[in-house]
């Protein structure tokens, strides 16, 4: 089976627009002030927007890094972390130069000098290592609050609510008739179902390597499985828990799960929570 990509959160991009947008203008009002207007807005920007366009190409090394070497893991992971910030002032300052000589000498035809000499190299290492922290700092902070958001969003009803409500006895289904290709009918053990995918007016059943179709949506079916068994992973997906082989770190704050039989489905970050109850992940 071909699973589709996962969806891009879009908020991480346009969060960091905002951010390095506001960021560049901030400096080059600083650096107009610091040269008594000797240096214009537009030069002070174009020169800003050089510097911040090197950032924005390596924050997803960044976020690569954060990720799979996260800081509170322990010294070795801050020792990683510490080490990375020379590469990155070096790569920041380097790009940065190029950038600055293609817009303002091969474009405009304007005279520019930026040596990059020791000491030159040396006084942007000291911004970056500032750059480097608060970048750091704003990757978990805006991962935190994304995650934040998405818990809340996907909070069932509260224990009070629930407690409030008269008791009444679930019927839960131990097994299905569903149709094979030929038009032959068998029946599938609920505790024999692997995970079950969505698609379209009915839900595909995925059991031992087999696909069975059933009538019905995703949700329905949810609200009839066994929900200690039975966990939303993804808008797409339901997965028997007791077929989890190994949960790994996927691309924007989802996570990919691997089952017994081989197959990969994606855990977005809506219903972590959800899983997690069942099946705490520890990264």
């Amino acid at each position: 089976m071909v699973e589709s990509k996962p969806p891009v959160d879009l908020r991480v991009p346009v969060i960091w627009i905002v951010l390095l947008t506001i960021s560049v203008f901030a400096h080059a009002y600083v650096e107009v002030a610091d040269t008594g207007y000797r240096v214009t807005l537009a030069k002070a920007v174009a020169q800003e927007v050089t510097s911040h366009l090197m950032i924005a190409a390596m924050l997803p090394a960044l976020y690569w890094l954060h990720r799979h070497r996260p800081i509170s893991a322990g010294p070795l992971n801050l020792a990683i972390h510490v080490a990375a910030v020379v590469p990155f002032s070096v790569i920041r300052t380097v790009g940065m130069t190029g950038l600055r000589l293609l817009w303002f000498v091969g474009i405009l035809g304007e005279r520019y000098s930026f040596p990059l000499t020791a000491n030159r190299l040396f006084y942007e290492f000291t911004k970056d290592i500032v750059n480097y922290a608060m970048l750091s700092a704003a990757v978990i902070a805006i991962r935190y609050l994304l995650e934040r958001a998405d818990s809340l969003k996907s909070l069932p009803p509260s224990a009070a609510a629930e407690a409030a409500l008269p008791a009444v006895e679930v019927v839960r289904p131990e097994r299905f008739a569903v149709r094979r290709r030929g038009g032959k009918e068998v029946v599938v053990e609920v505790a024999d179902i692997d995970w079950v995918e969505a698609s379209g007016n009915y839900a595909i059943l995925h059991v031992g390597g087999e696909r069975f179709e059933i009538r019905s949506s995703l949700s329905k079916l949810e609200g009839d499985l066994d929900p200690k068994r039975f966990v939303r992973v993804h808008k797409s997906h339901l997965v028997n828990i007791s077929r989890v082989a190994e949960v790994t770190p996927w691309i924007s704050g989802d996570w990919r799960i691997r089952l017994q039989d081989g197959a990969e489905v994606n855990l977005s970050r809506r219903y972590r929570q959800r899983f997690e109850a069942l099946a705490p992940v520890r990264s």
